[in-house]
């Protein structure tokens, strides 16, 4: 059960306090993560997925993504991520991020709140930058997450260094 609030500053509300929605056709929901002992990066991206933002609800941020999209565009390692090393999507086919609380103040979202992926949950905090553009929003976010904390540790001799970075474009809609 979320404990979700809101707190905004006087007078630097910029951001309509309405339901929006994420548009997937205009938005990007990314991970960053070291391999190699950090020598290289692998990119990756989630195809499917549903959010919704309102600055007055409980929770205010609600993200729902389909486990089975993730895509880094090599086929074996899809499947290798996809598998109870990682993500476990046969028995866990979401991934979800909940908001507990959110702080605006201007175009800055300051939110906590959980992760939950492969059946463990991680508290995560991020600063995500929010603007109107038009009758829409535009949102930047990205923060780091312990992937072995969400026992997402398969790797020789520790060829998976963490953090991996999570990354949020989204164009929201009403």
């Amino acid at each position: 059960m979320s404990t979700d609030t809101l707190t905004h500053p006087p007078d630097t509300q910029s951001v309509p306090l309405e339901h929006w929605r994420i548009d997937p056709t205009r938005s990007s929901v990314e991970f960053h993560a070291q391999t190699l002992w950090g020598l290289a990066t692998v990119e990756g991206r989630f195809e499917r997925y549903e959010g919704t933002l309102d600055l007055q609800q409980n929770p205010v941020i609600e993200l729902t993504i389909d486990a089975a999209s993730l895509t880094t565009n090599l086929g074996f390692r899809d499947r290798h991520l996809r598998s109870a090393d990682f993500f476990d999507v046969v028995n866990h086919p979401q991934v979800s991020f909940v908001s507990d609380s959110a702080t605006l103040e201007g175009e800055r979202l300051h939110v906590r709140g959980r992760l939950h992926a492969a059946g463990q949950s991680i508290p995560l905090e991020l600063d995500a930058r929010v603007r109107r553009v038009g009758d829409e929003l535009e949102v930047d976010a990205r923060t780091n997450a312990d992937h072995r904390k969400l026992g997402m540790s398969h790797g020789l001799l520790g060829m998976i260094p963490t953090p991996s970075e999570l990354i949020v474009h989204g164009r929201l809609v009403r």
